[in-house]
């Protein structure tokens, strides 16, 4: 195992009294071989937050053990990190040399002052099999957690308010349904915290955009499901600036700001790499195989008119996506995309794919290549809208949005045929769409059955984690 990790800098030395843990930690981007862990240490134990609403961080000396012995057995362990205000304190390891199919265990251990030793849970992870491995893998997704909407009880566009002064205190009941799963590992694709809600309010300071992120990560039952389960994650424009947001416009917080942050708060990169693009992709087995597009860092203005010049991905994105899409012999190809690509949506947004005003042309001739250039199903996952669907464009691609992950962010949604849609042909089929407005998650199974057919099953679940559809491919269907 080698453990890759910032060492500090000779003669720096740290001699704050204890902290607390009080996000938990986390891991990301794990692969066959490799994985991010990551903590922040904070001033007060949580979940309650500070008087001014926050959770502070403190300063402080730690480093990870990781072993896959559950009980920690002479662990590996990273060299020291120094957590600090200029990281929001912040860190972050890259472990490599890992075992593929392997379970792992790691904790975060705080050295004190005078040198004790304070030992952080005990979280896990699986690294994901070999590419050609057929053994059973699921995950969840979910996007659009609305903080402001959950807490104050008030509905973000007609969805229902459920959740409890008991749900106030643990956090959405989404993440108590997908732990209850267990999934392998989970994808945020966007919105994960609000900048712009409420709008009074909105979040423009650096210290006011981090503790969006503070008061997320603080509940209980996101401490939990993230102390179990790697995720993989995605911005959109509530957690790069505010509402459809591009690159334009010095309404704070700037682009560069929102970029940077995304990067500063969830484990995507090494916490020195500031350069690597976030769009990459993960071969996940033998049938599956998952790419992360970046739907903010290279779009054109929302305002240009629409045509062959305007993208939303950039021409350096574009061209790695169908390069790796064509090299890939994987059965199932997800494209995970913060953004529709096949909806519909209101006719009345500049803001994605679909929109006719937006970037249709980038979207429609991309679905149109994937029609012409591929073998095999490819299929779009998409958060950003507030509704649960699956829809499949006239090319082919088959489109599920998980919707809001909980119910106070949820609304009814748009048809093919609605009037003021972007489909008001009704040229889009629509196998599913909720009845009624609840927040929830996709839940997505690969399997292999006695007789050797592998399977794709996709779910729709509330956030109780009942099932509302499901969708089911095999290896033998013909595309």
């Amino acid at each position: 195992m080698v453990l890759i990790f910032p060492t500090m800098a000779p003669g720096q030395t740290e001699q704050q009294s204890s902290g607390y843990f009080a996000m938990g930690a986390m891991s990301g981007e794990v692969t066959a071989d490799s994985v991010l862990l990551q903590t922040r240490l904070a001033a007060i134990p949580g979940p309650e937050t500070g008087t001014d609403g926050d959770v502070p961080g403190k300063r402080g000396q730690l480093y990870f053990e990781v072993s896959p012995d559950r009980e920690l057995k002479e662990p590996l362990t990273t060299g020291r990190y120094l957590a600090e205000a200029s990281s929001d304190f912040i860190v972050r390891a890259k472990i490599s040399g890992l075992q593929p199919n392997t379970r792992y265990y790691y904790r975060a251990v705080l050295v004190d002052g005078s040198g004790d030793l304070q030992h952080g849970k005990t979280c896990q992870f699986r690294t994901l099999p070999p590419i050609d491995s057929t053994e059973p893998i699921h995950f969840c997704m979910g996007s659009c957690m609305n903080y402001h909407s959950f807490m104050t009880g008030k509905a973000n566009g007609g969805g229902p308010v459920t959740a409890t002064d008991e749900d106030k205190q643990l956090g959405y009941p989404a993440f108590a349904a997908m732990n209850a799963l267990s999934p392998d590992f989970f994808i945020g694709t966007g919105d994960i915290v609000y900048y712009d809600h409420p709008a009074k309010t909105a979040a423009t300071t650096l210290p006011e955009l981090r503790r969006k992120w503070h008061e997320q990560f603080r509940f209980p039952r996101l401490v939990t499901f993230f102390s179990n389960t790697p995720a993989y994650w995605s911005k959109d424009d509530h957690d790069f600036r505010f509402n459809d947001a591009d690159l334009s416009g010095r309404k704070s917080p700037d682009a560069a700001t929102g970029i940077d942050l995304f990067r500063e708060q969830v484990p995507i990169l090494p916490a020195d790499d500031t350069t690597s693009p976030t769009y990459r992709t993960h071969r996940v087995n033998k049938y599956l195989q998952l790419w992360f597009v970046e739907g903010r860092d290279y779009r054109s203005s929302n305002r240009e008119p629409d045509g062959p010049d305007k993208t939303i991905w950039g021409e350096d994105q574009l061209n790695w996506l169908r390069q790796t899409l064509k090299q890939s012999d994987a059965r199932w190809k997800i494209i995970v995309t913060p953004t529709p690509m096949v909806g519909p949506d209101r006719a009345s947004k500049k803001d994605n794919h679909t929109n006719p005003g937006g970037f249709r042309h980038e979207g429609t001739a991309f679905l149109n290549w994937v029609q012409q250039e591929l073998d095999g199903p490819v299929f779009t996952f998409c958060g950003d809208r507030h509704w649960q669907y699956h829809s499949i464009h006239p090319s082919g691609v088959e489109e599920f949005c998980c919707g809001a992950l909980n119910d106070e962010n949820s609304i009814r949604g748009t048809r093919p045929g609605d009037k003021g849609s972007t489909d008001p042909d009704a040229e889009i089929r629509q196998p599913y769409i909720y009845d009624e407005p609840t927040g929830g998650f996709l839940h997505v199974l690969v399997t292999t059955r006695d007789d050797g057919v592998g399977e794709l099953t996709i779910e729709h679940r509330n956030d109780q984690g009942q099932i509302l559809n499901s969708v089911v491919r095999r290896t033998t269907d013909q595309h």
